[in-house]
């Protein structure tokens, strides 16, 4: 077993250093047409841990017998992946966004600034805190689709880009801490340490909206200038019919019975089952289901569960020896490296912890969820949906990492201090 282990150590820093490395293959695949095929596929962020994953059952079945390593692969929990692809496809349907964005319409009509600015805003600010409610990466998956055509285009310089991009992601990982449910890593130990929505939202949501509202502000700020008017976008002119307020809500009636179901994989599948359905039969109220990206996220998803599983034997001495000054900051650190709902978990795992120490976990966990790609689930889904937005139309980690520092800190001072 312990073979297994340091082999499972070392495809698990592969994947980092290939997550790191995706863009590097973009740009091969330009250089190298013959094989840009591959270079492409090597390339795709969303493919890397799944790949890898793949790679670790192949040598467990050589090192530890075929058996063993079909039952490693069976025994891994993969309930998050189905749930964050079957949220992502519904929170992405024509009649969710079609409701949402005249929602945020209406207020951006009412806000003292411009409503191209304002729509900007409450996409980095509303639409993440509503997280809470509807879940983290449905948040992500509005909030990316609302800011694509505005943000993430040609004409934004690309380090803007990033620094909106590190803002999304952080405003997102935090924004789910109002309630016990919606965040990950807030979600792997709130049964465990009977934290509830009152106590979420008493001890870290107030704080996390702060650091949400000014980190919005500040990147809006500097947005501002390259922002244009609705009637300015390319396709102002050619917007379909209006979706009919009943096919609103069922959509919206269809995204809460998954969120309310989310720890029931049987039952939300037979829910999307019925979804899809409903969208085949009243097509011309549709766009096309985000379905490939979707699936793309779940795949990444599903890799980082089966590698994950693997790493507990480094992590958890780490996570069970910190104080609780320097676990907030070896949180805040190793998130970066891992996604932050296994480091909760693990936290949730160690007996006798005290609440300071569980506090400091879980802040330091969420306050670095927008550093890397791995570091929070939702985050390969804002990858899948924006990064035809960036150059080589992929996302650089070392610019993710940049342009999430400053929002990171600010998250950081706000559960800290």
């Amino acid at each position: 077993m312990k073979t297994m282990q340091l082999i499972g150590a070392i495809l698990f820093a592969l994947a980092l250093l290939h997550t790191f490395s995706a863009k590097s293959f973009e740009k091969l695949s330009h250089r190298y047409p013959r094989h840009a095929g591959l270079l492409h596929l090597l390339g795709e962020v969303e493919v890397v841990f799944g790949f890898w994953a793949f790679i670790l059952i192949v040598l467990m079945a050589f090192v530890a017998g075929g058996e063993n390593a079909i039952a490693y692969a069976e025994t891994r929990q993969y309930t998050e992946p189905l749930f964050v692809f079957v949220v992502m496809v519904v929170a992405a349907s024509r009649p969710v966004l079609d409701i949402v964005q005249r929602m945020l319409s209406g207020l951006a009509r009412l806000a003292p600034a411009r409503t191209e600015v304002a729509l900007v805003w409450l996409g980095l600010a509303l639409v993440p805190l509503a997280g809470s409610l509807i879940t983290e990466p449905a948040a992500m998956t509005l909030a990316a689709l609302m800011l694509a055509p505005q943000v993430f285009r040609a004409g934004v310089p690309e380090w803007l880009k990033y620094g909106a991009l590190g803002v999304l992601f952080v405003n997102v990982s935090i924004g789910g801490t109002l309630t016990s449910y919606a965040a990950p890593p807030v979600l792997m130990v709130a049964a465990t340490w009977q934290w509830d929505s009152a106590f979420m939202a008493s001890q870290f949501g107030w704080k996390a909206a702060l650091a949400v509202l000014l980190n919005a502000s500040v990147v809006t700020f500097m947005l501002s200038k390259h922002l244009r008017a609705a009637g300015d976008q390319p396709d102002a002119l050619s917007k379909p019919e209006p979706v009919p307020l009943p096919v609103c809500l069922l959509h919206l009636g269809v995204l809460a019975a998954v969120v309310l179901l989310a720890h029931h994989p049987v039952l939300f599948l037979g829910i999307f089952l019925f979804f899809l359905g409903f969208t085949q039969a009243y097509q011309r109220y549709q766009s096309p289901l985000i379905l490939k990206e979707g699936l793309l996220v779940g795949f990444f998803l599903a890799g980082l569960v089966v590698l994950g599983g693997m790493q507990q034997w480094w992590l958890q001495p780490i996570v069970s020896q910190l104080q609780p000054v320097a676990l907030f900051f070896g949180a805040l650190g190793l998130t970066a490296i891992t996604d932050n709902a296994a480091l909760t978990y693990l936290g949730s795992l160690i007996e006798g912890m005290a609440p300071q120490a569980q506090y400091m976990l879980v802040a330091g966990a969420v306050a670095g969820g927008g550093l890397t790609v791995i570091a929070n689930a939702p985050n390969p889904a804002g990858v899948a949906l924006l990064r035809r937005g960036f150059r080589d139309e992929s996302i650089s980690a070392i610019g993710l990492l940049l342009g999430a520092l400053a929002p990171t800190v600010v998250a950081a001072a706000a559960f800290f201090l």
